[in-house]
Protein backbone atom coordinates (compact mmCIF):
# COMPACT_ATOMS: atom_id res chain seq x y z
CA UNK A 1 0.00 0.00 0.00
CA UNK A 2 1.58 3.25 -1.32
CA UNK A 3 2.39 6.08 1.72
CA UNK A 4 -0.61 8.32 2.02
CA UNK A 5 0.29 12.23 0.59
CA UNK A 6 0.55 14.60 3.53
CA UNK A 7 -1.70 17.35 2.56
CA UNK A 8 -0.64 21.06 3.58
CA UNK A 9 -2.80 22.47 6.15
CA UNK A 10 -4.46 25.35 4.39
CA UNK A 11 -6.07 27.09 7.27
CA UNK A 12 -2.42 27.46 8.96
CA UNK A 13 -1.25 28.79 5.42
CA UNK A 14 -3.77 31.27 5.54
CA UNK A 15 -3.14 32.42 8.80
CA UNK A 16 0.25 32.74 8.91
CA UNK A 17 0.01 34.76 5.98
CA UNK A 18 -2.08 37.21 7.29
CA UNK A 19 -0.16 37.50 10.18
CA UNK A 20 2.60 37.95 8.02
CA UNK A 21 1.28 40.51 5.87
CA UNK A 22 -0.18 42.55 8.67
CA UNK A 23 3.28 42.79 10.38
CA UNK A 24 4.76 43.66 7.34
CA UNK A 25 2.50 46.36 5.90
CA UNK A 26 2.61 49.90 7.47
CA UNK A 27 -0.81 51.91 7.96
CA UNK A 28 -0.01 54.19 5.74
CA UNK A 29 -0.10 51.60 2.49
CA UNK A 30 -3.32 50.47 4.38
CA UNK A 31 -5.96 50.46 0.80
CA UNK A 32 -7.94 54.16 1.48
CA UNK A 33 -11.57 52.54 0.37
CA UNK A 34 -10.70 49.62 3.49
CA UNK A 35 -12.51 52.54 5.69
CA UNK A 36 -16.50 52.37 5.57
CA UNK A 37 -17.54 56.35 6.56
CA UNK A 38 -17.52 58.14 9.35
CA UNK A 39 -18.70 55.61 12.65
CA UNK A 40 -21.50 58.31 13.99
CA UNK A 41 -22.93 61.52 12.65
CA UNK A 42 -24.91 61.63 15.74
CA UNK A 43 -22.85 63.97 17.45
CA UNK A 44 -22.94 66.21 14.40
CA UNK A 45 -26.68 65.89 13.35
CA UNK A 46 -27.51 66.38 16.41
CA UNK A 47 -26.36 69.88 16.48
CA UNK A 48 -27.79 70.93 12.99
CA UNK A 49 -31.50 69.21 13.25
CA UNK A 50 -32.51 72.15 14.79
CA UNK A 51 -31.85 74.46 12.06
CA UNK A 52 -33.73 72.57 9.48
CA UNK A 53 -37.51 73.27 9.15
CA UNK A 54 -40.22 71.38 7.76
CA UNK A 55 -41.93 73.32 5.04
CA UNK A 56 -45.54 73.27 4.84
CA UNK A 57 -47.81 75.20 2.48
CA UNK A 58 -51.21 75.45 1.39
CA UNK A 59 -53.07 77.45 -1.44
CA UNK A 60 -56.47 77.67 -2.78
CA UNK A 61 -57.71 76.14 -6.45
CA UNK A 62 -60.76 76.32 -8.12
CA UNK A 63 -62.93 73.58 -7.13
CA UNK A 64 -63.06 70.71 -10.43
CA UNK A 65 -63.97 67.57 -8.57
CA UNK A 66 -60.74 66.08 -10.12
CA UNK A 67 -62.12 61.86 -11.00
CA UNK A 68 -60.40 60.55 -13.57
CA UNK A 69 -62.27 59.27 -16.38
CA UNK A 70 -62.36 55.23 -16.37
CA UNK A 71 -61.22 53.25 -19.08
CA UNK A 72 -64.00 52.08 -20.97
CA UNK A 73 -62.70 48.37 -22.87
CA UNK A 74 -62.58 49.56 -26.89
CA UNK A 75 -65.74 49.70 -27.76
CA UNK A 76 -67.94 49.28 -24.62
CA UNK A 77 -71.64 50.55 -25.37
CA UNK A 78 -70.31 52.86 -21.80
CA UNK A 79 -67.85 55.10 -23.27
CA UNK A 80 -70.35 57.39 -24.68
CA UNK A 81 -71.95 57.72 -21.44
CA UNK A 82 -68.56 58.22 -19.79
CA UNK A 83 -67.66 60.74 -22.52
CA UNK A 84 -70.50 62.52 -21.68
CA UNK A 85 -70.38 62.67 -17.75
CA UNK A 86 -66.73 63.45 -17.41
CA UNK A 87 -67.12 65.85 -20.45
CA UNK A 88 -69.49 67.95 -18.69
CA UNK A 89 -67.39 68.32 -15.43
CA UNK A 90 -64.50 69.76 -18.20
CA UNK A 91 -67.59 72.63 -18.96
CA UNK A 92 -67.78 73.59 -15.52
CA UNK A 93 -71.43 72.31 -14.96
CA UNK A 94 -70.47 70.34 -12.11
CA UNK A 95 -67.54 71.85 -10.68
CA UNK A 96 -66.69 71.80 -7.00
CA UNK A 97 -66.57 74.45 -4.48
CA UNK A 98 -63.11 75.64 -4.40
CA UNK A 99 -60.35 73.55 -2.10
CA UNK A 100 -57.17 74.20 -0.37
CA UNK A 101 -54.38 71.66 -1.52
CA UNK A 102 -51.43 71.68 1.09
CA UNK A 103 -47.72 70.76 0.36
CA UNK A 104 -44.60 69.86 2.01
CA UNK A 105 -40.73 70.11 1.81
CA UNK A 106 -37.92 71.34 3.50
CA UNK A 107 -35.98 74.23 4.26
CA UNK A 108 -33.10 75.80 6.82
CA UNK A 109 -32.17 78.61 8.97
CA UNK A 110 -29.11 81.34 7.59
CA UNK A 111 -29.50 83.60 10.00
CA UNK A 112 -30.88 83.91 13.34
CA UNK A 113 -33.24 86.69 12.47
CA UNK A 114 -35.37 84.47 10.45
CA UNK A 115 -34.47 83.70 7.17
CA UNK A 116 -34.83 80.54 5.87
CA UNK A 117 -34.12 79.27 2.47
CA UNK A 118 -35.88 76.65 0.26
CA UNK A 119 -37.09 75.22 -3.40
CA UNK A 120 -39.35 77.85 -5.30
CA UNK A 121 -40.95 74.60 -6.45
CA UNK A 122 -41.91 73.93 -2.41
CA UNK A 123 -43.57 77.29 -2.28
CA UNK A 124 -44.78 78.20 -5.60
CA UNK A 125 -48.17 79.47 -5.58
CA UNK A 126 -48.52 79.38 -1.80
CA UNK A 127 -51.10 81.21 -0.29
CA UNK A 128 -49.83 80.65 3.33
CA UNK A 129 -46.28 79.26 4.18
CA UNK A 130 -45.71 77.64 7.79
CA UNK A 131 -42.33 76.64 8.95
CA UNK A 132 -42.11 73.50 11.53
CA UNK A 133 -39.30 73.32 13.75
CA UNK A 134 -37.70 69.69 15.21
CA UNK A 135 -39.23 71.19 18.61
CA UNK A 136 -42.68 71.83 17.31
CA UNK A 137 -42.87 75.37 16.89
CA UNK A 138 -44.49 76.80 14.06
CA UNK A 139 -43.18 80.22 12.54
CA UNK A 140 -45.24 81.65 9.83
CA UNK A 141 -43.30 82.76 7.02
CA UNK A 142 -43.17 85.47 4.06
CA UNK A 143 -41.83 85.22 1.11
CA UNK A 144 -38.78 87.54 0.58
CA UNK A 145 -38.35 86.70 -3.21
CA UNK A 146 -37.43 83.49 -5.69
CA UNK A 147 -35.68 83.27 -8.48
CA UNK A 148 -37.23 80.53 -11.11
CA UNK A 149 -34.00 79.58 -12.85
CA UNK A 150 -31.76 78.35 -10.17
CA UNK A 151 -35.29 76.84 -8.14
CA UNK A 152 -34.81 78.70 -4.79
CA UNK A 153 -36.52 81.12 -2.43
CA UNK A 154 -36.05 83.38 0.55
CA UNK A 155 -38.60 83.14 3.37
CA UNK A 156 -38.58 85.53 6.40
CA UNK A 157 -40.06 84.56 10.06
CA UNK A 158 -40.08 86.49 13.18
CA UNK A 159 -38.23 84.62 15.77
CA UNK A 160 -40.04 85.21 19.26
CA UNK A 161 -37.50 85.20 22.54
CA UNK A 162 -38.55 81.91 23.91
CA UNK A 163 -37.27 80.80 20.86
CA UNK A 164 -33.70 81.86 19.06
CA UNK A 165 -32.82 80.61 16.09
CA UNK A 166 -29.13 79.00 15.31
CA UNK A 167 -28.20 80.27 11.86
CA UNK A 168 -26.15 77.19 9.83
CA UNK A 169 -23.38 78.56 7.23
CA UNK A 170 -22.38 77.55 4.08
CA UNK A 171 -19.48 75.93 2.95
CA UNK A 172 -17.37 75.54 -0.33
CA UNK A 173 -19.03 73.22 -2.80
CA UNK A 174 -16.40 73.48 -5.05
CA UNK A 175 -13.57 71.81 -2.99
CA UNK A 176 -16.33 69.09 -2.72
CA UNK A 177 -15.06 66.15 -4.74
CA UNK A 178 -16.23 63.01 -6.00
CA UNK A 179 -16.82 60.48 -2.92
CA UNK A 180 -16.54 62.96 0.14
CA UNK A 181 -19.24 62.01 2.85
CA UNK A 182 -21.72 63.84 3.02
CA UNK A 183 -25.63 64.16 4.89
CA UNK A 184 -28.61 65.41 3.86
CA UNK A 185 -31.67 65.91 6.84
CA UNK A 186 -35.27 66.81 5.63
CA UNK A 187 -39.04 66.00 5.67
CA UNK A 188 -39.04 62.84 3.40
CA UNK A 189 -42.83 62.06 2.71
CA UNK A 190 -44.11 64.32 5.65
CA UNK A 191 -42.19 62.26 8.28
CA UNK A 192 -40.41 65.12 9.77
CA UNK A 193 -36.62 65.32 10.41
CA UNK A 194 -34.78 63.10 8.87
CA UNK A 195 -31.08 62.25 8.23
CA UNK A 196 -29.61 60.22 5.48
CA UNK A 197 -25.62 59.69 4.69
CA UNK A 198 -24.02 59.04 1.23
CA UNK A 199 -21.11 60.51 -0.77
CA UNK A 200 -20.65 62.68 -3.55
CA UNK A 201 -21.82 60.99 -6.52
CA UNK A 202 -20.90 63.47 -9.23
CA UNK A 203 -20.40 66.79 -9.55
CA UNK A 204 -21.66 69.71 -12.64
CA UNK A 205 -24.99 67.47 -13.45
CA UNK A 206 -26.83 68.69 -16.58
CA UNK A 207 -30.21 67.51 -15.82
CA UNK A 208 -31.95 69.76 -17.83
CA UNK A 209 -33.91 71.84 -15.66
CA UNK A 210 -32.76 75.11 -16.42
CA UNK A 211 -29.79 77.46 -17.79
CA UNK A 212 -27.79 77.38 -15.19
CA UNK A 213 -27.48 73.68 -14.19
CA UNK A 214 -24.27 72.82 -12.39
CA UNK A 215 -25.59 70.05 -9.96
CA UNK A 216 -24.10 67.99 -7.37
CA UNK A 217 -25.31 64.27 -7.83
CA UNK A 218 -25.21 62.69 -4.25
CA UNK A 219 -26.82 58.90 -3.05
CA UNK A 220 -27.70 59.94 0.36
CA UNK A 221 -30.98 59.35 0.32
CA UNK A 222 -33.49 62.00 -0.81
CA UNK A 223 -37.37 61.46 -1.72
CA UNK A 224 -39.94 63.84 -1.69
CA UNK A 225 -40.37 66.35 0.89
CA UNK A 226 -36.71 66.42 1.05
CA UNK A 227 -36.66 69.63 -1.70
CA UNK A 228 -35.37 72.84 -0.16
CA UNK A 229 -33.06 70.88 2.61
CA UNK A 230 -29.53 71.08 3.15
CA UNK A 231 -26.93 68.69 2.18
CA UNK A 232 -23.84 69.06 4.72
CA UNK A 233 -20.11 68.09 4.10
CA UNK A 234 -18.07 66.70 7.37
CA UNK A 235 -17.64 70.17 9.10
CA UNK A 236 -21.54 70.39 9.55
CA UNK A 237 -21.51 73.14 6.50
CA UNK A 238 -24.33 73.35 3.37
CA UNK A 239 -22.80 72.22 0.77
CA UNK A 240 -26.12 72.21 -1.34
CA UNK A 241 -29.84 72.52 -1.36
CA UNK A 242 -31.44 69.29 -2.59
CA UNK A 243 -33.94 69.95 -5.18
CA UNK A 244 -34.53 67.25 -7.43
CA UNK A 245 -34.23 63.11 -7.53
CA UNK A 246 -34.51 60.76 -10.26
CA UNK A 247 -36.77 57.86 -9.77
CA UNK A 248 -39.10 55.64 -11.78
CA UNK A 249 -40.77 55.30 -8.58
CA UNK A 250 -41.37 58.08 -6.81
CA UNK A 251 -39.12 56.80 -3.99
CA UNK A 252 -34.86 57.42 -3.58
CA UNK A 253 -32.98 55.31 -5.68
CA UNK A 254 -29.25 56.80 -4.90
CA UNK A 255 -29.64 59.54 -7.71
CA UNK A 256 -30.42 62.87 -5.85
CA UNK A 257 -29.17 66.32 -6.96
CA UNK A 258 -28.40 69.48 -5.18
CA UNK A 259 -27.67 73.08 -6.28
CA UNK A 260 -24.20 73.62 -5.39
CA UNK A 261 -23.70 76.29 -2.60
CA UNK A 262 -21.14 78.52 -4.22
CA UNK A 263 -23.89 79.00 -6.98
CA UNK A 264 -27.20 79.64 -4.22
CA UNK A 265 -24.76 81.85 -2.37
CA UNK A 266 -24.89 84.36 -4.95
CA UNK A 267 -28.84 83.98 -5.52
CA UNK A 268 -29.58 84.26 -1.94
CA UNK A 269 -27.43 87.39 -1.44
CA UNK A 270 -28.85 89.21 -4.55
CA UNK A 271 -32.49 88.12 -3.55
CA UNK A 272 -32.06 89.27 0.23
CA UNK A 273 -30.40 92.54 -0.93
CA UNK A 274 -32.96 93.59 -3.69
CA UNK A 275 -35.75 91.27 -3.39
CA UNK A 276 -35.17 89.51 -7.26
CA UNK A 277 -32.05 88.53 -8.72
CA UNK A 278 -29.88 90.55 -11.12
CA UNK A 279 -27.90 88.49 -13.57
CA UNK A 280 -25.32 89.59 -15.76
CA UNK A 281 -24.96 89.66 -19.26
CA UNK A 282 -22.68 89.55 -22.35
CA UNK A 283 -24.86 89.61 -25.40
CA UNK A 284 -23.63 86.60 -27.01
CA UNK A 285 -25.44 83.40 -29.06
CA UNK A 286 -23.23 80.53 -28.03
CA UNK A 287 -22.39 76.81 -29.15
CA UNK A 288 -21.36 73.71 -28.20
CA UNK A 289 -17.60 73.34 -29.32
CA UNK A 290 -17.44 70.02 -30.81
CA UNK A 291 -14.59 67.74 -31.66
CA UNK A 292 -15.21 68.70 -35.63
CA UNK A 293 -15.55 72.40 -35.04
CA UNK A 294 -12.55 72.32 -32.80
CA UNK A 295 -10.76 70.55 -35.82
CA UNK A 296 -11.67 72.49 -38.50
CA UNK A 297 -10.23 75.63 -36.35
CA UNK A 298 -6.90 73.90 -35.53
CA UNK A 299 -7.55 74.92 -31.66
CA UNK A 300 -7.02 71.24 -30.64
CA UNK A 301 -8.92 68.97 -27.62
CA UNK A 302 -12.66 70.51 -27.54
CA UNK A 303 -13.26 73.26 -25.18
CA UNK A 304 -14.89 76.83 -24.42
CA UNK A 305 -17.91 78.56 -25.96
CA UNK A 306 -18.41 78.90 -29.64
CA UNK A 307 -19.74 82.85 -30.73
CA UNK A 308 -22.67 82.36 -32.98
CA UNK A 309 -23.64 86.04 -32.63
CA UNK A 310 -23.51 88.74 -30.81
CA UNK A 311 -25.75 91.57 -30.17
CA UNK A 312 -25.17 95.15 -31.06
CA UNK A 313 -24.14 97.60 -29.19
CA UNK A 314 -24.15 94.76 -26.44
CA UNK A 315 -21.45 94.51 -23.81
CA UNK A 316 -19.50 91.51 -26.29
CA UNK A 317 -20.23 94.05 -29.07
CA UNK A 318 -18.09 96.53 -27.40
CA UNK A 319 -15.47 94.66 -26.17
CA UNK A 320 -14.45 93.56 -29.71
CA UNK A 321 -15.92 89.94 -29.63
CA UNK A 322 -16.64 88.47 -32.84
CA UNK A 323 -18.92 85.59 -34.65
CA UNK A 324 -16.38 82.34 -34.38
CA UNK A 325 -14.43 83.47 -31.72
CA UNK A 326 -14.28 80.58 -28.89
CA UNK A 327 -14.16 81.68 -25.42
CA UNK A 328 -11.92 80.18 -23.15
CA UNK A 329 -12.22 82.19 -20.06
CA UNK A 330 -13.94 84.39 -18.78
CA UNK A 331 -13.21 86.90 -15.53
CA UNK A 332 -10.45 84.34 -14.56
CA UNK A 333 -12.34 81.46 -14.92
CA UNK A 334 -11.78 78.71 -17.45
CA UNK A 335 -14.63 77.72 -19.75
CA UNK A 336 -14.57 73.71 -19.91
CA UNK A 337 -17.80 74.12 -22.02
CA UNK A 338 -20.69 75.91 -23.49
CA UNK A 339 -22.74 76.00 -20.62
CA UNK A 340 -20.27 76.65 -18.07
CA UNK A 341 -19.99 80.33 -20.04
CA UNK A 342 -24.02 81.25 -19.45
CA UNK A 343 -23.59 80.47 -15.49
CA UNK A 344 -20.37 82.53 -14.84
CA UNK A 345 -21.44 85.80 -16.67
CA UNK A 346 -24.77 85.39 -14.57
CA UNK A 347 -22.79 85.38 -11.19
CA UNK A 348 -20.79 88.56 -12.56
CA UNK A 349 -21.17 91.42 -10.82
CA UNK A 350 -22.61 94.04 -12.64
CA UNK A 351 -20.71 96.71 -14.49
CA UNK A 352 -17.53 94.71 -13.91
CA UNK A 353 -14.82 95.02 -16.33
CA UNK A 354 -13.75 91.31 -16.78
CA UNK A 355 -10.97 89.37 -18.56
CA UNK A 356 -12.43 87.45 -21.80
CA UNK A 357 -10.08 84.86 -22.96
CA UNK A 358 -10.95 84.40 -26.66
CA UNK A 359 -9.32 82.10 -29.86
CA UNK A 360 -9.56 83.60 -32.85
CA UNK A 361 -7.90 81.90 -36.14
CA UNK A 362 -6.06 79.42 -33.93
CA UNK A 363 -4.47 82.77 -31.74
CA UNK A 364 -5.40 83.68 -27.74
CA UNK A 365 -6.34 87.12 -27.18
CA UNK A 366 -7.85 88.65 -24.22
CA UNK A 367 -10.45 91.63 -23.92
CA UNK A 368 -11.83 93.57 -22.02
CA UNK A 369 -15.93 93.30 -21.07
CA UNK A 370 -18.14 95.37 -19.11
CA UNK A 371 -20.87 92.66 -17.75
CA UNK A 372 -24.20 94.55 -18.39
CA UNK A 373 -27.54 92.90 -16.93
CA UNK A 374 -29.70 90.17 -18.13
CA UNK A 375 -33.57 91.55 -17.92
CA UNK A 376 -36.68 90.57 -19.60
CA UNK A 377 -36.69 92.99 -22.12
CA UNK A 378 -32.71 92.23 -22.98
CA UNK A 379 -33.43 87.98 -23.03
CA UNK A 380 -36.69 88.81 -25.85
CA UNK A 381 -34.38 90.26 -27.42
CA UNK A 382 -31.68 87.85 -27.96
CA UNK A 383 -34.42 85.35 -29.26
CA UNK A 384 -35.40 85.63 -32.39
CA UNK A 385 -37.61 83.28 -34.38
CA UNK A 386 -36.08 81.57 -37.53
CA UNK A 387 -38.72 82.09 -40.24
CA UNK A 388 -39.76 79.18 -42.51
CA UNK A 389 -37.55 79.25 -45.66
CA UNK A 390 -39.41 79.47 -48.62
CA UNK A 391 -39.76 76.68 -51.37
CA UNK A 392 -36.29 76.40 -53.52
CA UNK A 393 -35.68 77.52 -56.61
CA UNK A 394 -34.41 75.31 -59.83
CA UNK A 395 -30.78 74.46 -58.69
CA UNK A 396 -27.70 76.57 -59.42
CA UNK A 397 -25.08 73.98 -61.13
CA UNK A 398 -22.16 74.23 -58.15
CA UNK A 399 -23.03 71.28 -55.59
CA UNK A 400 -20.49 70.95 -52.50
CA UNK A 401 -20.73 68.89 -49.68
CA UNK A 402 -23.94 68.18 -50.35
CA UNK A 403 -25.13 71.39 -50.97
CA UNK A 404 -26.37 72.79 -53.74
CA UNK A 405 -24.87 76.91 -53.71
CA UNK A 406 -25.94 79.75 -56.23
CA UNK A 407 -24.65 84.26 -55.63
CA UNK A 408 -26.70 85.58 -53.72
CA UNK A 409 -28.44 87.17 -56.36
CA UNK A 410 -31.24 90.12 -55.51
CA UNK A 411 -34.25 88.29 -57.07
CA UNK A 412 -32.82 84.85 -55.20
CA UNK A 413 -32.56 87.33 -52.11
CA UNK A 414 -36.63 88.19 -52.47
CA UNK A 415 -37.48 84.85 -53.21
CA UNK A 416 -36.48 83.68 -49.62
CA UNK A 417 -36.85 86.78 -47.93
CA UNK A 418 -32.85 87.12 -46.87
CA UNK A 419 -32.41 90.12 -44.57
CA UNK A 420 -30.09 92.84 -46.73
CA UNK A 421 -27.45 92.73 -44.39
CA UNK A 422 -26.64 88.68 -45.14
CA UNK A 423 -24.13 89.09 -47.53
CA UNK A 424 -22.57 85.58 -48.89
CA UNK A 425 -23.84 82.18 -50.81
CA UNK A 426 -27.06 81.35 -50.69
CA UNK A 427 -28.20 77.20 -50.22
CA UNK A 428 -30.84 76.26 -53.11
CA UNK A 429 -30.68 72.74 -52.50
CA UNK A 430 -29.68 70.07 -49.85
CA UNK A 431 -28.50 66.29 -50.68
CA UNK A 432 -31.25 64.38 -48.21
CA UNK A 433 -29.11 61.94 -46.34
CA UNK A 434 -25.76 64.47 -46.44
CA UNK A 435 -23.90 65.65 -43.43
CA UNK A 436 -25.29 69.11 -44.44
CA UNK A 437 -29.20 67.88 -44.49
CA UNK A 438 -27.98 66.07 -40.73
CA UNK A 439 -26.61 69.14 -39.59
CA UNK A 440 -29.85 70.99 -40.79
CA UNK A 441 -28.95 73.35 -43.10
CA UNK A 442 -31.77 74.50 -44.90
CA UNK A 443 -33.00 75.56 -48.45
CA UNK A 444 -32.54 79.04 -48.48
CA UNK A 445 -29.83 79.70 -45.89
CA UNK A 446 -26.47 81.41 -46.71
CA UNK A 447 -23.01 80.25 -46.48
CA UNK A 448 -21.47 83.91 -44.82
CA UNK A 449 -17.97 82.21 -44.13
CA UNK A 450 -15.74 78.27 -44.45
CA UNK A 451 -13.14 78.30 -41.97
CA UNK A 452 -13.58 81.80 -40.91
CA UNK A 453 -12.98 83.22 -44.24
CA UNK A 454 -15.59 85.19 -45.89
CA UNK A 455 -17.38 84.36 -48.97
CA UNK A 456 -19.26 85.84 -51.41
CA UNK A 457 -19.58 83.29 -54.60
CA UNK A 458 -19.43 79.50 -54.99
CA UNK A 459 -15.98 79.52 -55.99
CA UNK A 460 -14.72 81.10 -52.96
CA UNK A 461 -15.98 77.66 -50.74
CA UNK A 462 -14.84 75.24 -53.61
CA UNK A 463 -11.06 77.37 -53.44
CA UNK A 464 -11.35 77.32 -49.20
CA UNK A 465 -11.83 73.45 -49.33
CA UNK A 466 -9.32 72.82 -51.61
CA UNK A 467 -6.96 74.95 -49.00
CA UNK A 468 -8.45 73.14 -46.18
CA UNK A 469 -7.72 68.88 -47.82
CA UNK A 470 -3.86 70.03 -48.64
CA UNK A 471 -3.96 70.99 -44.93
CA UNK A 472 -4.59 67.89 -44.25
CA UNK A 473 -8.27 69.00 -42.34
CA UNK A 474 -10.83 66.65 -42.31
CA UNK A 475 -14.21 68.95 -41.92
CA UNK A 476 -14.60 72.51 -42.69
CA UNK A 477 -16.49 74.99 -40.24
CA UNK A 478 -19.25 77.01 -42.08
CA UNK A 479 -20.72 80.10 -40.81
CA UNK A 480 -24.54 79.85 -41.40
CA UNK A 481 -26.92 82.55 -41.51
CA UNK A 482 -30.62 81.88 -41.72
CA UNK A 483 -32.76 84.87 -43.56
CA UNK A 484 -33.63 86.32 -40.78
CA UNK A 485 -29.41 87.25 -40.41
CA UNK A 486 -29.19 84.81 -37.16
CA UNK A 487 -25.92 83.06 -37.24
CA UNK A 488 -24.63 79.24 -36.26
CA UNK A 489 -21.39 77.48 -36.76
CA UNK A 490 -21.89 73.79 -38.39
CA UNK A 491 -18.68 71.98 -39.28
CA UNK A 492 -19.08 69.73 -42.49
CA UNK A 493 -17.04 66.44 -43.12
CA UNK A 494 -14.54 67.16 -46.43
CA UNK A 495 -15.33 63.84 -47.77
CA UNK A 496 -18.87 63.57 -48.49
Amino acid sequence: MAAATKKPNRLRLAVTLGAFLTAATPAALAPAWAGQGPDSVADLAAGLVDSVVNISTSQTVEGARGIPAPQAPEGSPFQEFFDEFFNKQKDGTTNAPPRKVQSLGSGFVIDSTGVIITNNHVIEGADEIIANFNDGTKLTATLVGRDEKTDIAVLQVKPTAAKPLKALKFGDSDKMRVGDWVMAIGNPFGLGGTVTTGIVSARNRDINSGPYDNFLQTDAAINRGNSGGPLFNQNGEIIGINTAIISPSGGSIGIGFAIPSDAAMHVVDQIRRYGETRRGWLGVRIQQVTDEIAESLGMGPARGALVAGVTEKGPAAEAGIEPGDVVISFDGKPIGEMRDLPRLVADADIDKVVDVVVIRKGKETMLKAKVGRLTEEVAKADEKQNPTPAEPPKPVVTQLLGLTLSELTADLRKQFSVASEVKGVVVTEVEPGSSAAEKGIAIGEVVVEVSQEPVSKPADISARIDALKKDGRKSALFLIANTAGELRFVPLKLDE
